[in-house]
């Protein structure tokens, strides 16, 4: 274990969700969720920005107004981080994501129409900023630790990646942790709450968020934490369900009503997005909804009934999908289902009713957990866990492994392991290469992660040159390389030639894709604070449009359906009022830019002409 950290302040922890976001912190020897602004314990993982870049909104206020902004508010941004453009993964989402994303360098960037391209760091660090921020106004003091969470199959790039995002928000990560591995900490402290002694047992974690899948077998006794294997896909989640119900309805729709894509009308598929996911929600506790869109896509109206057995059908593949690497995950503990004793669900998407049936009878009828809030458990176990590094509480002991083996392609492209996976880390282990030309003054050495016997199906994490070794004939210069996991889950790699007494050199990584130049965490904090300073002014404008557009289209309804023009006197009166309202609708398309100001001149402009027809008939 990693010694402790000298903090004295708080330090909060975060789960840095695909569709959400949570925050804790413990006091008193106490861990609380922190609620947001809008007393909300979690919120959106959105970000959403003004036509000229000026203002960004998010959170709540960023979701709120997506169908409206769809090509500039961005969602599902923790899909894309550490990850190249042409990964086939971001490729097929690529196809459903009303924003754009290019390709920069070989990484996916956010191209936000009329401003600025956004970097996947960036996003997520708007996000932890939010989190940071909320913390500060609960314990009404400055917040810079951090405990951060990420998905346990996260590899090394996206946990960099990760730790750049907290260092542009101006946080000091102290350290990243495996989702399942902070459920089990909220899991196994809430489990002492009920025991009257320490007792060791196993448990699984089943993860299953908005966007990834972890699974963790751990064994707890006590405070002490040990992860024995993890297994997942940083590429499933609610959102992958999300989409199938799109798709089916986009095909439902081509086959009756239209023959186009409406996948190519941004705003429209962010309209069907959001019932689908509200749809989605609803079905765990209805047997069937109604999935209605006014005016969707080319006037066509969507009025369909969903049943949960359709979503089930949709989607169960995927359900089966989580099962074989629950399945897999126990082979590699070397451990049978009737060893563990406790399922523990973590993870929205773990509300699904099949899922939780499907669990259920995999372990021969064994209800799951239902002691810890899956929306809450990660941020809860990462304030724990935070707790601990400080000065001020006593340690929760904590051992992780790393997901994926790690190793050195050797001559012939094979995957040398170096590191199995689900070793136990923090770790250093090394071995020895000898040289493959006579006379050889460098070697060149390629560091990859993954489970595949060649490198080629495996993940590039760098390239390491050595320089100046001794000259001599093939196979006798011996270079030993060593790799070094810390408690983050971070790389680190040296080299040195075998001579006795000698001493490693210098180790020159030549394509890492994780770090960021000094020069760009400047930058991007010295914006993040920038943007900081606008956020409250975004957000009353934001605000003022949808009080005036809520008010415009509730007068219309009254007025269209109700008694209201039979308020006003003569057939001219009618005209002219209907006229008024189509003006409305037709001056808030035109000024999406427009400030809070003007918003709320239009609104009152508009309630002095319709309040007093409105209110005699008696409809506000």
């Amino acid at each position: 274990m990693a010694p402790e950290v000298d903090v004295r302040e708080e330090v909060i922890g975060i789960d840095l969700g695909t569709t959400n976001s949570c925050v804790a912190v413990v006091r008193n020897g106490t861990a609380e969720i922190i609620a947001n602004d809008q007393g909300h314990r979690t919120t959106p993982s959105f970000v959403a920005f003004s036509a000229a870049d000026s203002e960004r909104l998010i959170g709540e206020a960023a979701k709120k107004q997506a169908a409206l902004n769809p090509r500039r508010t961005i969602f599902d941004a923790k899909r894309l981080i550490g990850k190249k453009f042409n990964d086939p993964e971001v490729q097929r989402d690529l196809r459903y994501l009303p924003y754009l994303v290019v390709n920069k360098n070989g990484k996916p960037y956010v191209e936000i129409e009329l401003a600025k391209s956004k970097g996947r760091r960036e996003i997520s660090a708007m996000i932890l900023g939010k989190m940071k921020e909320t913390a500060e106004s609960y314990l009404g003091q400055p917040v810079s630790g951090a405990v951060v969470t990420v998905p346990a199959y996260f590899n090394d790039r996206q946990r960099q990646a990760t730790k750049d995002a907290g260092r542009i928000a101006n946080l000091n990560v102290l350290r990243i942790i495996n989702e399942p591995t902070a459920a089990a900490i909220a899991y196994g402290l809430n489990s002492l709450h009920r025991k009257s002694k320490h007792t060791k047992s196993k448990i699984l974690v089943y993860d299953l968020g908005g966007g990834t899948f972890d699974v963790s077998v751990l064994e707890v006794d006590g405070q002490d934490f040990r992860v024995l294997a993890t297994g997942g896909d940083a590429h499933l989640g609610g959102g992958d369900f999300d989409q199938r119900l799109m798709e089916y309805f986009i095909r439902l729709i081509k086959r009756k009503f239209c023959k186009e894509d409406i996948s190519e009308d941004k705003k429209a598929l962010g309209r069907l997005r959001k019932e689908c996911e509200t749809a989605k929600r609803d079905l765990s506790n209805q047997s069937q909804v109604r999935v209605e869109i006014e005016s969707l896509f080319q006037g066509v109206d969507l009025s369909e009934t969903l049943t949960r057995a359709k979503f089930n059908e949709l989607n169960l593949d995927l359900f089966k999908k989580t099962l074989e690497v629950v399945e897999a995950t126990l082979k590699d503990a070397k451990l049978g289902k009737s060893e563990i004793e406790e399922v523990v669900l973590v993870g929205g998407s773990t509300r699904i009713p099949k899922l939780r049936e499907m669990l259920k009878e995999m372990f021969d009828g064994k209800e799951p957990c239902k002691g810890v809030n899956p929306d809450e458990a990660v941020a809860y176990g990462a304030a724990v866990f935070g707790s601990k590094l400080t000065k001020l509480h006593a340690g929760v002991t904590l051992v992780d492994v790393t997901p994926l083996s790690l190793g050195i392609e050797d001559a012939y492209g094979l995957m040398k392991v170096i590191i199995p996976r689900n070793t136990p880390v923090p770790t250093k282990m090394s071995m020895e290469f000898s040289t493959n030309e006579d006379q050889q003054t460098s070697m060149s050495t390629k560091v990859f992660q993954g489970e595949r016997p060649l490198t080629k199906d495996c993940i590039h994490l760098g390239k390491f040159v050595l320089s100046d070794i001794t000259p001599a004939p093939r196979g006798v210069t011996i270079v030993e390389d060593t790799l070094e996991i810390d408690e983050d889950g971070i790389l680190k790699v040296t080299s040195r030639e075998k001579i006795p007494g000698a001493k490693s050199k210098s180790l020159t990584i030549t394509s890492y894709k994780g770090n960021l130049t000094q020069n760009q965490i400047k930058r991007m904090i010295k914006e993040a604070k920038e943007m900081a300073e606008q956020d409250k002014i975004a957000r009353a404008c934001v605000d003022a449009r949808i009080e005036l557009e809520s008010y415009i289209y509730d007068a219309k309804n009254a007025f269209l359906t109700g008694d209201g023009l039979e308020q006003v006197g003569d057939k001219r009166g009618k005209v002219e009022i209907i006229c008024s309202m189509r003006a409305a609708s037709g001056w808030l398309d035109a000024n999406q830019g427009a400030t809070r100001e003007v918003y709320e001149k239009k609104l009152n402009e508009l309630r002095g002409v319709w309040d007093p027809i409105l209110i005699t008939a008696k409809k506000i």
